[in-house]
């Protein structure tokens, strides 16, 4: 990481999973760091151990007020802050992931009135058209201009992501500001939620599960990415990209779910009878991204690969999680959101 230090940085919803780790990137390279969170969604625990020069400020980012508050006096900002869960809840509470369009605008006018140098957005592949993610057989990487007209994003989530990319773009041409998306795909890793799939499958070997069970019918294909390499990638897109360019920040790792799963049972040595459930949501079949647009632009690619990151989220999750909390909460959090359960879930994945 280069130019950082002493740089002032917004980071919203940085007290989340992704966020925070952004955050503690950010501060050990010696930037001024300011977080702005409702904490519906993050959690204070997941910045009590970072060292630097952090500054927190709590509030509403549909406010437009608090927006324009929290963009004061910032030179870059890492906008990471969305209504957001797991496949249960985007696929249910469409009109709660509608809300980010409203959250999106406030954040970027508001850095646009404060001055800010640059907006790095957490965008997400449910923007890529869901009729290219139908086959699990078929071996598809989605790139970047994939997203082009003839638009049909995964819900109202994405719909709303798409929007923010396009915004973007439109202010950069308009307004001259620098803006770079960050396309992010399945992200994983310590102090991940167990409403995304990877959680959800280490928090069911955990409580001991028997039956255990899978969303759909197993065979979905994803490309689970490793958190610090998506930390990576944001931080150098921000570096690097200007003009509002969406970029895939994904490994191209294909990983069917039952295998993922299988992996998980070997590696927490629990045994149990695995029990698909195909009603219940799925999400696209078949979801993995192309990264030789990241390589080319941002000398990126990811450098952990699924097993050794499963392992060590594994590990992070056996040695800080409650037995009997989990269990409390691990069925409702599937498909909400509930605040005194969780503090929350997740931001934008």
């Amino acid at each position: 990481m280069t130019h950082w230090s002493g740089r002032r940085a917004l980071v919203t919803g940085g007290a989340s999973f992704i966020g925070s780790h952004i955050v503690a990137q950010l501060a050990e390279a010696g930037a001024r760091v300011r977080v702005a969170d409702n904490f519906s969604s993050g959690r204070r625990e997941n910045l009590s151990d970072i060292q630097g020069d952090v500054e927190v400020v709590e509030g509403d980012l549909k406010s437009s007020d608090f927006a324009l508050t929290a963009c004061r006096d910032q030179e870059v900002v890492f906008h990471l802050a969305a209504d957001h869960g797991g496949r249960g809840y985007v696929d249910l509470h469409q009109a709660a992931c509608a809300t980010n369009m409203g959250l999106d605008q406030n954040i970027f006018l508001g850095a646009m009135s404060e001055g800010v140098d640059k907006i790095v957005y957490a965008s997400s592949g449910c923007i890529y058209p869901l009729n290219l993610q139908t086959d699990p057989k078929e071996e598809v990487f989605l790139t970047e201009d994939m997203a082009g007209p003839g638009y049909d994003p995964d819900g109202m989530y994405g719909y709303a992501k798409l929007g923010g990319e396009l915004t973007l773009q439109a202010m950069h041409r308009d307004h001259g500001i620098g803006a770079a998306s960050c396309r992010y795909f399945t992200v994983y890793g310590p102090k991940g939620v167990e409403n995304h799939a990877v959680m959800a499958m280490i928090a069911r070997a955990f409580i001991g599960e028997d039956p255990f069970r899978v969303w759909g019918t197993g065979e979905q294909i994803r490309n689970w990415t490793y958190v610090g390499d998506i930390v990576a990638g944001t931080i150098k897109a921000a570096e690097r990209i200007d003009d509002g360019t969406a970029i895939n920040l994904g490994t191209m790792e294909r990983v069917r779910v039952l295998d993922a799963v299988k992996m998980v049972l070997e590696y927490t040595g629990h045994q149990a009878e695995v029990v698909t459930q195909p009603n219940m949501p799925t999400g696209p079949l078949n979801r993995v991204a192309d990264n030789s647009l990241a390589k080319r632009l941002l000398d990126w690619e990811p450098e952990v690969p699924f097993a050794k990151g499963l392992r060590q989220t594994i590990d992070w999750y056996f040695a800080v999680k409650d037995r009997d909390q989990v269990r409390e909460y691990l069925e409702v959090l599937l498909t909400e959101r509930p605040v005194a359960l969780t503090s929350g879930a997740s931001e934008s994945k």
